[in-house]
């Protein structure tokens, strides 16, 4: 399982699911099930929102077993 500190991001940068999603290409459903650990990003969407964050994927992404 994926978790995700993109709602933390988000935050920061005071920026609403939809402005992140029109940002990296996506629909703001897309961010909301990341968000919630219900869709796994590809490695491309995931490089695009850290790019944004000016992060690492490694700090947006964390893998549990």
């Amino acid at each position: 399982m994926i978790k995700t500190r993109i709602k933390e991001y988000r935050a920061r940068y005071d920026m609403s699911q939809e402005d992140l999603a029109k940002k990296v290409g996506v629909r703001r459903e897309t961010i909301g099930f990341l968000e919630k650990g219900k869709y796994n990003p590809s490695l491309v969407l995931a490089w695009r929102i850290a790019k944004l964050f000016n992060a690492t994927i490694e700090e947006l992404f964390m893998v549990e077993e």
